[in-house]
């Protein structure tokens, strides 16, 4: 099972970086793009947004605040290129990776910095396990259970085709074929392409 958000962690980082960066609000469909190099810190204080990995135009995520993205870049230079979409009103700000590194300095935080990225890192193990190596059947399944996890708010408004689509890279015609399936069967219920829920979902297909 994922290991809760690291909410004290965000809270203790949330206080030190926010009186020194100004809030910007995302409106739902508004993007972000950002390399996650050592330049910048983002913070999404309020609403839900959607991560994707533009070199392989992949979904990573669709993560509720609180997130922050871009503390390991402090210490490790990297060059991904990622992009962000707001889903419902966001707001968030962003700081320069130098400020941010002086204040852990200043403030000896950098334990709770470590427990976030430890967090994030956690977060892409597990999607690792779920999909990797694993059959079509397999993966549906384990996206199916992320979104099982979600509140009804946004289940209503994620497609359940396009998020495995995107999340998997599976053939549309054979996500269509096993949702078909495990409708028929009574597994899960869906409403107007929605997840309403999941009854249970067999381990072999």
């Amino acid at each position: 099972m994922l290991a809760a958000k690291p909410l004290s962690a965000f809270n203790a980082l949330d206080q030190l970086f926010s009186p020194n960066a100004s809030t910007f609000i995302l409106s739902p469909q508004d993007t972000l793009s950002l390399n996650c190099n050592a330049s910048v810190v983002t913070v999404f204080r309020q609403g839900t947004c959607k991560i994707e990995r533009t070199q392989e135009d992949i979904l990573v995520a669709i993560s509720p605040s609180p997130i922050i993205l871009g503390l390991a870049g402090l210490l490790d230079a990297r060059t991904e290129r990622y992009q962000l979409t707001a889903l419902t009103h966001c707001e968030a700000y962003q700081l320069e990776a130098s400020h941010c590194r002086q204040l852990l300095d200043q403030h000896q935080l950098w334990r709770d910095a470590f427990h976030w990225v430890s967090w994030i890192a956690r977060v892409q193990e597990a999607r690792d396990i779920q999909l990797i190596g694993k059959n079509s059947y397999s993966q549906i399944r384990a996206t199916l259970q992320v979104m099982s996890g979600w509140d009804d708010a946004l289940r209503a408004r994620i497609g359940v085709m396009n998020y495995i689509q995107q999340r998997t890279h599976i053939s549309r015609s054979v996500i269509a074929e096993v949702l078909a399936a495990l409708r028929a069967g009574n597994y899960i219920e869906m409403n107007k392409g929605k997840l309403v829920s999941i009854h249970r979902l067999p381990l072999e297909y």
